[in-house]
């Protein structure tokens, strides 16, 4: 139920198929950290559910092509919270929490919805938020161009160790220089 509302979702906000890549951007750091097969099928779930919670954010919100408002950007920020609202009540996606939940926390404690920062930061949503991001980078919003895959991987070189946990930044950033990129075409 939850991953139709989330495809539909996909749909509304012109992001089709965003939690598929961001699951497949997830996957090979997970790997490289010797996650195992049940933990790995745990993260292929919760990818397309990290951004469940945009259910309850105004489609206007979502597709506007200019700069938010802060009453907006406020909206936007309880998407997080909103998501894990939906995700509790349901025994099978509760071990999804950490990744709907905190996937946009900030290494260095700036991100929300807790402001939680570097190892308090469960290492589930740390991968999740570097994947998200760049796959939001690559992909074509209401208010910008797609950035290239150069420019967003200098994006994430950048925030490694300010938005990024540092060592999930490099692997990232190693993985995608080792033909990952041929890798994702083929999984998604």
């Amino acid at each position: 139920m939850l991953v139709s509302i989330s495809r539909a979702l996909e749909q509304r906000d012109r992001t089709f198929g965003h939690g598929a890549r961001v699951a497949a951007l997830a996957e090979p750091i997970a790997v490289q950290l010797g996650w195992d097969r049940d933990r790995i099928r745990l993260l292929r779930l919760a990818a397309p559910l990290h951004d469940i919670g945009k259910v309850q954010v105004r489609p206007q919100v979502l597709a506007k092509p200019g700069p938010l408002t802060l009453e907006e950007q406020a909206e936007i920020r309880r998407h997080p919270t909103a998501g894990a609202q939906l995700v509790l009540p349901l025994r099978r996606y509760r071990d999804t929490l950490p990744y709907v939940l905190f996937h946009h926390e900030r290494w260095d404690g700036e991100g929300y919805p807790a402001g939680l920062h570097r190892r308090g930061i469960p290492l589930e949503a740390r991968i999740l938020a570097v994947a998200d991001a760049f796959d939001a980078m690559i992909s074509p919003r209401a208010y910008r161009q797609a950035l290239s895959h150069e420019h967003a991987l200098a994006e994430v070189e950048r925030g490694a160790g300010t938005q990024f946990d540092p060592q999930v930044a490099e692997l990232f950033v190693a993985t995608w220089a080792e033909g990952w990129d041929t890798w994702l075409a083929a999984a998604v």
